[in-house]
């Protein structure tokens, strides 16, 4: 039952998780050259692991609860992640490391937003098994 409009959400999701992190630049260094996610291993990390579980969420079809869960769980970590980008563009000292911020750093936004379409999805199917359920 992948064509379902949470599946669309949740592919939409990873790839802004997983493919367009390499195209768009976190910040700019002093020196004006352009700092991506794959440049610090923790970034990148957590944006992969945010795609791999949107892409496994998009496969739990059968399993509505645990899909809704998985959901959640990448809501907190890109949560998580869009905290260690404000961490970071507000501790470090002055204008030294990071001089202008790039969009990289709103692709956790992106990626929540679509998630939580996709929670609401899940929450209207599982709503429509229950009423089914009670008319049976």
């Amino acid at each position: 039952m992948l064509q379902r409009i949470q599946t669309v959400y949740l592919l939409l999701a990873a790839i802004t998780s997983a493919g367009l992190i390499f195209v768009f630049s976190l910040w700019q260094n002093s020196a004006g050259e352009a700092v991506y996610a794959q440049d610090h291993i923790i970034t990148l990390g957590m944006f992969l692991t945010s795609a791999a579980i949107s892409v496994v969420s998009i496969f739990m079809f059968r399993n509505r609860k645990l899909q809704f869960v998985l959901g959640r769980l990448n809501i907190i970590l890109n949560l998580f992640l869009l905290g260690v980008f404000v961490y970071w563009s507000l501790t470090l000292p002055g204008e030294m490391d990071i001089s202008e911020k790039g969009i990289g750093m709103f692709l956790p936004i992106i990626s929540i937003v679509f998630i939580v379409l996709a929670n609401k999805a899940i929450k209207k199917d599982e709503d429509l098994v229950k009423s089914v359920d009670r008319l049976r």
